[in-house]
């Protein structure tokens, strides 16, 4: 009977284990990602890769592998074309940025939460330097974003 419970308890652990894997932590807001896709790129999808950067959030091949290489379906990231493939997908793409925030996820400008302004200076400049200036002209684009879309969240709450 002792023996059943230890297996009964390990097969608890990997079972939650399992479920607490398979949730998908989305920390980046829709909105914070719409701006984050405005200041990179327009949210222009005809633009394949610049400088090493893809898609309509700029992401990178470095990003795409510490995110986990996420891939479109049935795709192999082993492939050639598997970065460029999901960095040119907005949804893998935002999936990819997803969990690299679960990944890097930190409080860059030290207002003591973790939220969109954070994890676009982490995106733009990186994990490690997302504490340093953004360029003017992109941040100038981001917050105007931001508070373009805070107005119309408040407008829509008010009807």
């Amino acid at each position: 009977s002792r023996d059943v419970i230890i297996l009964l308890f390990s097969v608890c652990c990997v079972l939650s284990a399992l479920v607490a894997h398979s949730v998908d932590k989305k920390p980046i807001t829709e909105s914070c990602l719409t701006c984050m896709c405005e200041a990179l790129s327009g949210c222009n999808d005809t633009a394949i890769c610049v400088n090493g950067a893809c898609g309509i959030f700029r992401l990178t091949w470095d990003q795409w592998v510490d995110s986990g290489r996420l891939t479109l379906a049935g795709e192999s990231p082993l492939s050639e074309s598997s970065f460029t493939n999901c960095a040119n997908d907005p949804h893998c793409a935002a999936d990819s940025l997803q969990n690299y925030m679960v990944k890097y996820g930190q409080d860059c400008n030290n207002d003591e939460k973790e939220d969109c302004l954070d994890y676009n200076a982490i995106h733009y400049m990186g994990p490690f330097s997302c504490r340093k200036d953004m360029p003017y002209n992109y941040e100038s684009v981001f917050k105007k974003c931001i508070k373009r879309v805070q107005r119309e969240q408040e407008h829509q709450q008010q009807q």
